[in-house]
Parts: C-alpha cells; sequence; structure tokens
C-alpha cells in the first residue's frame, strides 16, 4: 500500500530534526539567492527564509510550538554566535576606544529616537496603549524588547514580531539610506544598523566589513542596555504607562 502526501508528513513530523533540516534548508535557499543577486541587502536571506517557513507551517497545519521543537537547537546558537561577536570587537578596541565620547552621543540621541520616534508615530495613527507600549522598544535585541514591552504592558509576541521586521527593514535599506545621506565610514555605518536593527543589522555589518561588524556588536549590546533604562522613563514621561 502506497502511502499518501498527507501520512508521509505525519511521520516525517514526528522527528524533531525535520524541523531543524527545514529551517536551516530555508536559510541555505535563502543565502543562495542572496549571493546570486550579487549580495544585494534587498535579498536578505532571514527573510526569504522566514517566508518559506511561514508558507510551510501554514500548508502543513503544524502549530508554532511543534516547530519550535524541533527548531530549538538553532535559538541555542544564538547564544554562543553572540558571544563570538566579541571577536571582530576586540580587534577593532583600540579604534572603538578612540571613539567612546561619540560612540556614547550617538547611543543617547539613537535609543532616545528609536524609541520616541516608534510610539509617537502609533499614537498619532490612534493605536491602543498596548500597541504603542509593544512598539516602543522594537530597536532593542528580541529578549531584551520581549522584557521591557512586559514591563510597559505591552504585548511581547508582538513586541518580537515588531523586532524581527524591524531587523529585516533596516539590514535591507539601511546600508543604502547611509550611503545616499553621505555616511560612508565603516564604523559609522556599523554602529547605525546595531543600534536600529540588532542581530539582523549586525549580521549585514559582518558582511560589509569586520570594522562595520565590530561596531554594530557593540552598538547592539549597548542599547540593548539604553532601551531597557529609556524606554520605560520615556513611555512614562509620555503618560502611556
Amino acid at each position: 500500500m502506497i502511502a499518501t502526501p498527507s501520512e508521509i508528513w505525519v511521520y516525517l513530523a514526528a522527528s524533531p530534526l525535520l524541523h531543524l533540516t527545514m529551517t536551516l534548508t530555508a536559510y541555505l535557499i535563502g543565502d543562495y539567492f542572496f549571493r546570486k543577486s550579487g549580495q544585494k541587502a534587498i535579498v536578505n536571506p532571514v527573510l526569504i527564509a522566514i517566508v518559506m517557513l511561514v508558507v510551510i507551517l501554514r500548508v502543513t497545519n503544524t502549530s508554532y510550538e511543534t516547530y519550535f521543537e524541533g527548531a530549538q537547537f538553532v535559538h541555542f546558537l544564538l547564544g554562543p554566535a553572540t558571544v563570538a561577536l566579541a571577536v571582530p570587537l576586540y580587534r577593532q578596541f583600540e579604534r572603538v576606544r578612540h571613539s567612546a565620547p561619540a560612540i556614547l552621543i550617538s547611543l543617547l540621541a539613537g535609543s532616545v529616537t528609536a524609541v520616541l520616534s516608534a510610539t509617537l508615530i502609533a499614537w498619532l495613527l490612534g493605536a491602543p496603549q498596548e500597541v504603542i507600549a509593544s512598539i516602543a522598544p522594537k530597536s532593542a535585541t528580541t529578549p531584551i524588547a520581549m522584557g521591557v514591552s512586559e514591563q510597559i504592558g505591552g504585548l511581547p509576541s508582538l513586541t518580537a514580531v515588531l523586532v524581527i521586521l524591524t531587523g529585516i527593514v533596516g539590514a535591507m535599506a539601511g546600508t543604502a539610506i547611509l550611503e545616499r545621506v553621505g555616511v560612508r565610514d565603516a564604523g559609522v555605518q556599523g554602529f547605525a544598523l546595531g543600534l536600529t536593527s540588532h542581530g539582523i543589522g549586525t549580521a549585514r555589518a559582518l558582511q560589509v566589513s569586520e570594522v562595520a561588524g565590530a561596531f554594530s556588536a557593540l552598538a547592539m549590546g549597548l542599547n540593548g542596555l539604553a532601551t531597557s533604562l529609556l524606554a520605560p522613563l520615556l513611555v512614562h514621561l509620555l503618560g502611556l504607562w
């Protein structure tokens, strides 16, 4: 008796390796198109992988919980990958040290702008209070953003989506916008990408150069700390919390 496609899928879905393999395959396909395009930022491999996985999960009626059970090894690797960002940062330590005043001023300006611009636009568009609170920490890395969102009355799940969208848009358009306005220094570009687009922006910065990647990793870490301190304060001052 020949098994039907649905029966084959039920059998394969019982193995946690299926969803891990799906995740890696989707990203490799996205990376293939990214390289075929000449590494154009607009052809973002993360976006391509996300779209592919969403379509597959919807078509197969697979819940996110089931998918994550198999793909959580990739989530685990985020920790070592983040720690590994210290390597390019260490190599650029002298340049970072000499740029410390500019870095601190840029961090403060960027963090405040990221929170205020998002919350004010959402408020002007008539968004509910919990949506405004959810969008406030969107430029911080996901774990920090979700924690801040929960603290100020937002929806952590919505925040996670907004963080990913922010990272993808920043990675796709960030370098082009910076070059258009005359910002071509690799360190400055990297810091801007890391501050606004966290991990996904840092991945893009590393594709530009090691200098950009080092400054982006630094900005991602510092902005996570700054957002956790500034977002609750700014939202409170605006009377939204």
